[in-house]
């Protein structure tokens, strides 16, 4: 079955990597805490962004399908909006008291939040309950989603995304190595990999967070998977002790050589075509390289080659290896004031069959239940997929909880970091001062 370009996962992960928007609601957008009164939709109104045209397209296809009996009471009816417009967009229809029945959540958490608090959200959690359709979403997914949006489940997994490392199967063989468990032998692998004329990691440091992503998931495994919430509480900085050794750990890897040359300079597709390529022997990344993964004209290693291994485990750490990096893209939610009984019976719907259909006809991840049987491109999406199911609480990434000027300043030293223009301890110190400015 055709996936979907790794252009259009690229433009949904934007929304995680690059940084939010200004969250400057307007009190009328969001004062007080009544709904208004009811109004009966006449139709499913989803507001969408320009740039995913997955979800749209899957809804159509349910539209038509499964859901053609919610859709005859109540059409689908799609808008769009570019992503950089839809936190402007959502704060006017919400100061008229006017949102839609189905609306992409704001590029940060914090707007659903806001929009929550005023009641002009659905409570999602009681709802799905009511329809008993609770159990249809993924514990994984809700452990993230309530991870983002204070404990509570104010959006839908439309997509789900799991990271780790993405490994080629053959270059191991072939140096007669293991799966690593824990850092030490992460590290030690590389080393052996660069000793045969092997580069180790592909990594895009021009993007930056692939490398962040490295510190974080070694303050996880070391810290427990609260470390980075701690440092948004206020309870930890990033310039503690144990902190800094993170940075430190990732640093080393680039001092020794495991990036290659000009990691500076590598974006995100000479990254991807590194390792696809087998210039390179490890990549962190998210499950939504599955598609570049399944498409042979890229991959010329061969899915069949590809092998997937968790963040590994730090000795003596905190954190469990069953604890995943993972993002919902672009949250879906639903206005509190439409959400009647023929709006329940398109969310019924939709929990039951959105898992089954994004996956058979694009080959996306979500974070419902996949209640059909599908088959998969190859095995490496299966075991994603097996481990998605599996996962009990996973944990977010580096900037994940960050402002948007600490999310830029990191990414854009991450290279820095890894190269020795900017010590570990220069890195972190320069991402919490961002994090202390008002």
């Amino acid at each position: 079955m055709p996936l979907r370009t790794s252009r259009s996962r690229r433009a949904r992960l934007s929304v995680l990597t690059a940084g939010t928007a200004s969250l400057a609601l307007l009190a009328t957008a969001c004062g007080g805490s009544g709904t208004g009164s009811s109004a009966a939709p006449d139709n499913f109104d989803y507001l969408s962004v320009t740039e995913n045209t997955t979800v749209k397209t899957t809804l159509g296809s349910l539209s038509k399908g499964a859901c053609k009996t919610a859709n005859d009471a109540l059409p689908l009816k799609v808008e769009t909006v570019p992503q950089a417009s839809l936190d402007q967009k959502l704060q006017l229809l919400a100061g008229q008291d006017a949102l839609p029945v189905q609306f992409a959540a704001g590029n940060a958490p914090a707007l659903t939040q806001q929009l929550a608090k005023s009641g002009k959200v659905a409570d999602l959690e009681a709802k799905l309950t009511e329809l008993g359709v609770r159990d249809q979403l993924e514990p994984a997914a809700v452990s993230t989603i309530k991870a983002l949006y204070g404990g509570e489940l104010q959006v839908l997994p439309y997509e789900y995304n799991i990271e780790g490392i993405f490994y080629n199967k053959e270059l191991f063989e072939k140096n007669g190595l293991k799966v690593p468990g824990t850092w030490d032998e992460l590290v030690a692998a590389a080393a052996k990999l660069e000793s045969k004329g092997v580069q180790p990691f592909s990594a895009s440091g021009q993007q930056g967070w692939p490398l962040t992503r490295l510190i974080s998931g070694y303050l996880y495994r070391s810290l427990g998977p609260d470390a980075l919430q701690k440092v948004a509480d206020g309870k930890a900085k990033l310039t503690d002790p144990e902190y800094v050794k993170a940075a430190e750990e990732v640093a080393a890897l680039g001092e020794k050589g495991y990036f290659g040359k000009g990691v500076g300079s590598i974006d995100y597709d000479t990254a991807m075509n590194q390792f696809l390529t087998g210039e390179a022997a490890m990549l962190y990344m998210g499950s939504w390289a599955l598609a570049n993964i399944s498409d042979d004209e890229q991959n010329k290693i061969g899915a069949e080659n590809t092998g997937f291994m968790p963040f590994p485990a730090v000795s003596g750490g905190k954190g469990s290896v069953d604890q995943y990096p993972s993002n919902v893209g672009l949250g879906i939610t639903l206005a509190s004031k439409s959400f009647d009984q023929k709006t329940g019976d398109w969310v019924s719907c939709i929990a039951k069959n959105y898992g089954s259909t994004a996956l058979e006809d694009h080959g996306s991840i979500s974070g419902f239940k996949v209640n059909t049987e599908v088959q998969d491109a190859n095995e490496v999406t299966t075991q994603v997929r097996d481990t998605i199911s599996a996962s009990k609480q996973n944990v977010l990434w580096f900037e994940a909880l960050f402002s948007t000027k600490a999310t830029t300043l990191s990414q854009q030293n991450a290279a820095g970091l890894v190269s020795g223009s900017t010590s570990p301890e220069q890195f972190m110190q320069t991402v919490q001062d961002a994090l202390a400015a008002p």
